[in-house]
Order: C-alpha cells, then sequence, then structure tokens
C-alpha cells in the first residue's frame, strides 16, 4: 500500500493511529544513529533515508533521477515496515541481524530480504534496529551498492 503524501510532513499526517507511536519511534532511531551523509525524504511513498545526489550523482541505476536508496519505513494496513537495503545487499549483516534477534525474547521474525515486518508494537527491538542503522557509512553503502548491484547488472 503505497502513500500518495507528496511530502513528508504529509505521510507523517496521514499514519494510521496505531501506528503512530512505531513509526515515531524507528524515525528517531534512525536519525540517531544513522551515518553522516545520508539524507531523510519521502522516498517511494515512504519515509526513506538516501544518499542525495550531491553525494552519489549517479542516483538510482533503476530510475537515475532517484537517489540512492538505503533505508525506508512505511505503515502499512495490517502492520510496521522496516526496509534495509543492506541486509538484501550484505550476507554478512544479515546474519548479524538474524542473530542478534534470535537472542531477543521476541516472536519469531518476519522478514522478507530487506524487508522486516512488525504487526505489533510491542516487538519492535528498537536498540538493534539502532545498532544496524549504525553499521554502514555512507562510502560502505555506495561501495556495496556498486559492487552488489551494478557488477550484477552489467552482467
Amino acid at each position: 500500500m503505497k502513500s500518495v503524501a507528496k511530502e513528508l510532513g504529509e505521510y507523517m499526517e496521514k499514519i494510521a493511529d496505531n501506528h503512530k507511536f512505531s513509526v515515531n519511534k524507528l524515525r528517531e532511531i534512525v536519525k540517531q544513529n544513522i551515518p553522516f551523509g545520508f539524507e531523510e525524504m519521502l522516498n517511494y511513498g515512504m519515509i526513506g533515508y538516501v544518499i542525495p545526489h550531491d553525494l552519489y550523482p549517479k542516483g538510482y541505476h533503476c530510475d537515475t533521477k532517484l537517489p540512492l536508496p538505503f533505508i525506508n519505513i512505511a505503515s502499512q494496513k495490517n502492520f510496521v515496515a522496516f526496509y534495509h537495503i543492506g541486509l538484501y545487499a550484505m550476507p554478512v549483516l544479515y546474519t548479524w541481524f538474524i542473530d542478534e534477534y534470535t537472542k531477543l525474547d521476541l516472536k519469531t521474525l518476519d522478514m522478507g530480504k530487506s524487508c522486516i515486518r512488525f504487526k505489533n508494537p510491542d516487538d519492535i527491538p528498537f536498540k538493534l534496529i539502532g545498532e544496524l542503522v549504525s553499521k554502514i557509512s555512507v562510502e560502505k553503502w555506495i561501495s556495496v551498492y556498486e559492487d552488489k548491484f551494478m557488477t550484477e547488472r552489467k552482467k
């Protein structure tokens, strides 16, 4: 369910009441922990954290007019989603996150390649999300992105 909001403030106003706390807390955690250089913006109809064109002029290979995406937060109908493309691109990071999550006394992890779905706000491991967010700098993400996605695209 993609939002039709045109700006971040409008997106935040339209979040369902039962997701407001979780989305705001995730935003706060990301902003506190994300390395310097990432920028918050509305991205693909979600809250996005991207590498702006002034730091990575090539932009996103799927649409070079867009900045390079990294993290997104979305309020969906039945859950809050946290997207971290680094989990998809970096198997070591993915394994680390799974291992750390299983150490917590939470419900089974509902996760895709880069999407973590939280149906219950009480199951969001905010501290672990903060650790995850802090692990990749702008420079590292550009390097991983070009190695993983741009190299595969050329094949």
